[in-house]
């Protein structure tokens, strides 16, 4: 790369032209006004069939999980609901998919693009679930594999959680690029895009969507075949917006009109994700509130020009849950149900209980996604990481729990509760996110009827929501 300018400012003012050259998609032809683009043109444009997408990942040990049912939890929770109250409770298995969450549904699609456009190699940036999918689909595909992820603070301690991740990324094969919190993680995927000409396996490509669009088929399927009748709600956990978008979209092609799609994230308020404080004083690495506020109320924040992952534009409820209950509730998954699962994917099971509570009892409710657990990525471990970095945990009320400074477990089920969430309010937020985009008195008729779409409301609320701003 001699004679480039390699400073921050530098690369990041070449995004369009990195990305454009690591995709070999122009972001740019999408692009109507700095607030709207053509949503569904940009989805369509990766040029596969739900069928193709299929059997994609049916080459790659991905997809057909099984889905459970959960009757010694139903049951539970049938004695603390109501008369005539407590839906069945369902969980999509997404341990099942190679490298262990749904992550690998995202990673397939990009990993088969790149291969079949003649890539070298694949780059994602996460400290997730998804850095292992990704490596486990390159190492299938024969590709080469690097993964930027953010594991340390200025101590240079990490996460278990995420030196679990960093494990199994160099277990499929991948090259991982280690670095500490902060504003770099993007930066440094930005130049090594540019310096290897890999592919860039972004979470946030229409490919990655895509992906996820067969969950939300499967659901589908298995609950009609399974109940006679579509899911009357899925419980989805959210954080930047790939899994809810791509399962959302999976349940409206296979046409449950009627399903209720709910987000979840653990409540993390009062702890800021870049803060190099704050970074080890979470014990959840994803699927929180750090993300998923964010990510909803303007979900152009990242690597990409445009984010094909758009939460509020399918999102019908948003359930916060604390710690404590997500880690109570996976005590039961394995004590009652003999599923050791992840946390992360547990969050949405928890929130899924409050629902049942309140559902009758012939209504279904899935929890779309499990994922796999083991060392760093225990509860145990997680708990025992929180104890090092001085935050109390107790059993108690989880009303009383305080990010970042205590965690507290219930003592029955009847104290996990969840809270709902105000949409209008996020609407609002994603719409003043907007107007700093771009003034409303400049938009127009097509901006107005995207970001409509977007906020899941029509042209005459947003018109009246922007009054007022």
């Amino acid at each position: 790369m001699s004679g480039k300018d390699m400073s921050y400012a530098a690369v990041t003012a070449r995004k369009n032209d990195i990305m454009k050259a690591s995709m070999g998609m122009d972001y740019e032809s999408f692009v109507t006004s700095p607030v709207a683009f053509d949503y569904e043109r940009l989805m369509g444009d990766t040029g596969y069939s739900h069928d193709d997408i299929v059997r994609i990942q049916s080459e790659t040990k991905v997809g057909g999980t099984p889905l459970y049912e959960l009757r010694n939890l139903t049951e539970a929770v049938r004695k603390i609901a109501g008369p005539g109250k407590g839906a069945r409770i369902f969980v999509k298995d997404e341990a099942a998919n190679a490298s262990g969450s749904f992550k690998a549904r995202r990673a397939s699609i990009s990993a088969f693009e790149a291969a079949k456009k003649g890539y070298e190699g694949i780059i994602a940036a996460t400290s997730g679930n998804y850095g292992a999918a990704v490596a486990s689909q390159a190492a299938q595909r024969g590709l080469k594999c690097i993964i930027v992820q953010e594991v340390f603070d200025s101590r240079g301690v990490g996460q278990p959680e995420i030196i679990e991740k960093s494990r199994a990324c160099e277990a499929y094969g991948a090259e991982v690029l280690r670095l500490s919190v902060g504003p770099e993680l993007f930066y440094v995927l930005l130049r090594t895009l540019e310096e290897t000409g890999y592919f860039n396996a972004s979470l946030y490509t229409p490919f990655g969507i895509r992906g996820v669009e067969t969950l939300g088929t499967e659901v589908a399927a298995q609950v009609r075949e399974r109940c006679g009748k579509d899911p009357d709600a899925v419980v989805i956990t959210h954080a930047g917006g790939g899994n809810l978008t791509g399962t959302a979209r999976g349940l409206a092609l296979a046409g449950c009109a009627g399903t209720r799609v709910v987000a979840c994230s653990v409540d993390l308020g009062g702890l800021h994700m870049a803060s190099d404080r704050d970074f080890n004083r979470k014990s959840f690495t994803t699927g929180h509130t750090g993300f998923g506020v964010p990510f909803a109320t303007w979900p152009d924040r990242v690597d990409v020009p445009r984010n094909a992952a758009r939460p509020l534009r399918y999102m019908d409820e948003y359930q916060l849950v604390t710690q404590g209950e997500v880690f109570y509730v996976t005590e039961l998954l394995a004590k009652m149900e003999g599923l050791e699962r992840g946390p992360a994917g547990n969050t949405s099971l928890t929130a899924a209980v409050t629902l049942a509570r309140q559902m009758d009892r012939d209504q279904v409710v899935v929890v779309q996604e499990t994922e796999y657990t083991g060392a760093g990525k225990h509860h145990n471990s997680q708990l025992s990481f929180a104890r090092q970095n001085g935050i109390e945990v107790r059993r108690g009320d989880p009303a009383d729990n305080v990010p970042g400074k205590a965690i507290v477990i219930p003592e029955s089920l009847e104290q996990v509760r969840g809270r709902v969430q105000d949409m209008d309010r996020l609407r609002a937020s994603y719409l003043k996110n907007a107007a700093k985009a771009y003034p409303p008195e400049s938009w127009s008729p097509e901006d107005i009827a995207f970001l409509a779409a977007d906020v899941k409301k029509d042209v005459a609320w947003v018109r009246a929501a922007v009054k007022e701003l």
